[in-house]
């Protein structure tokens, strides 16, 4: 397999799918929070890609630094109790919008093949 694979599928989702506008447009409804949204999403981002099975698993992920090739060193990731709490409340309509334009955008490209 390709070195950094991983890091590539990254840039791609933020060239083509423009994920990263989608996720910085993403409110949520805490109060003084001391995370963006964005910060807090793109984390639970990857572990759905990579098919993590628990936030436990992910968790155990940040701590051990293996998304350092994604995010750079400044970068202070939230804690998984702030990432549960966040996904509690995250407004499903800025969800919903970015899904839809993903899926579009990915049918545009031809990834999907509509069948009518």
């Amino acid at each position: 397999m390709r070195k950094n694979y991983f890091v590539k599928l990254i840039k791609y989702m933020k060239n083509v799918y423009n994920i990263e506008h989608g996720i910085n447009k993403l409110t949520d409804g805490r109060v003084n929070p001391k995370y963006k949204t964005s910060q807090v999403v793109f984390p639970l981002l990857l572990g759905f890609m990579l098919r993590i099975q628990s936030l436990n698993e992910l968790k155990f992920m940040l701590q051990e630094n293996e998304f350092k090739n994604i995010f750079s060193n400044r970068t202070i990731q939230p804690s998984i109790d702030t990432i549960r709490d966040t996904v509690n409340v995250i407004e499903m309509n800025g969800l919903k919008s970015m899904l839809q334009h993903t899926v579009k955008r990915a049918i545009t490209n031809k990834v999907f093949e509509l069948l009518y």
